[in-house]
């Protein structure tokens, strides 16, 4: 009888195929245990611009459609002075999202829906990865790893969002819709932009759509804007907040998060006097330039 034939190497050989055999459910068991049970009753759903994104998706974006020729360099600086205002002061000004919004639907016109798809992957690299918030990207994947849906809901294009979501690795995005027919955009929207109590009637629907419990979910904005969203569901959170919500925050005993330097924070909680003579001198200047 041969060395591998003898009485001792064919029940060692045996003991390893039973241990090998019990091994491969174990193994399968504690993948199972260990991955997070999908809770179809829950998601969470995330504002973009100064909550997931440093700044205003639109600017990024706006940069990114200049450096391809889509516009002039004097509307490219409008759109700069709007993002300056946006990160200084930490609000939004209805005022200069809508413009901004309305401009780059105009630039986009003519242009297929596939072109802006492809640029925004470019884009999101170009402009946007380096500007994404590390504290909110983690409770993203906090609840992604609870198996909630995840989802981004902004006035952004839908297009952009879904993006940003992919990139991610998010469940999905809601957001403006531009029209498009033949796959061709017409530089007008489908209804309305996604914004204010438009983003609660989103969330409604896709609550209804997919089973969702309101009061199992969450919600995550920087701006007062957002209130209708963040009262919707039963767990809101205020991150890097304008000081209306953060004083609404407070009173209602919502979680508070903010991921911004204290000096920008500061920044953030004054009107800053200085900045509204810049914008008067800006504003100026602009319209010399045109």
């Amino acid at each position: 009888m041969t060395r591998d034939a003898t009485p001792d190497r064919l029940r060692n050989l045996q003991s390893r195929s039973v241990l090998a055999g019990q091994a491969s459910p174990a193994s399968s068991q504690i993948e199972q245990e260990l991955a997070a049970a999908i809770d179809p009753t829950a998601a969470a759903f995330f504002d973009v611009d100064n909550t997931i994104m440093q700044g205003a998706s639109i600017f990024h974006l706006a940069r990114g459609l200049h450096r391809r020729n889509f516009f002039t360099t004097s509307d490219l600086l409008k759109a700069t002075w709007q993002q300056m205002w946006f990160r200084v002061v930490g609000s939004e000004d209805p005022q200069h999202i809508d413009s901004a919004r309305a401009a780059a639907l105009a630039f986009i016109a003519g242009h297929a829906v596939s072109e802006l798809e492809e640029i925004g992957e470019e884009i999101f690299d170009e402009h946007m990865a380096d500007k994404i918030w590390p504290g909110t990207r983690a409770l993203a994947q906090w609840h992604l790893d609870r198996g909630h849906r995840v989802w981004l809901v902004t006035a952004a294009p839908v297009e952009i969002a879904q993006v940003i979501a992919r990139r991610l690795g998010l469940t999905g995005a809601l957001g403006t819709v531009p029209e498009h027919v033949d796959g061709i955009y017409t530089g007008r929207l489908v209804g309305e932009m996604l914004h204010g109590a438009g983003k609660a009637d989103a969330i409604r629907e896709i609550a209804e759509r997919e089973g969702l419990v309101l009061d199992q979910c969450y919600a995550y904005s920087d701006s007062s804007n957002d209130l209708p969203m963040l009262s919707l569901v039963g767990h809101p959170c205020a991150i890097n907040p304008d000081s209306a919500l953060r004083s609404h925050a407070r009173s209602e005993g919502w979680r508070v998060r903010d991921y911004r330097t204290g000096r920008k924070v500061a920044m953030a909680g004054s009107k800053g006097a200085v900045a509204a003579v810049a914008a008067g001198g800006t504003w100026h200047l602009l319209r010399r330039k045109k």
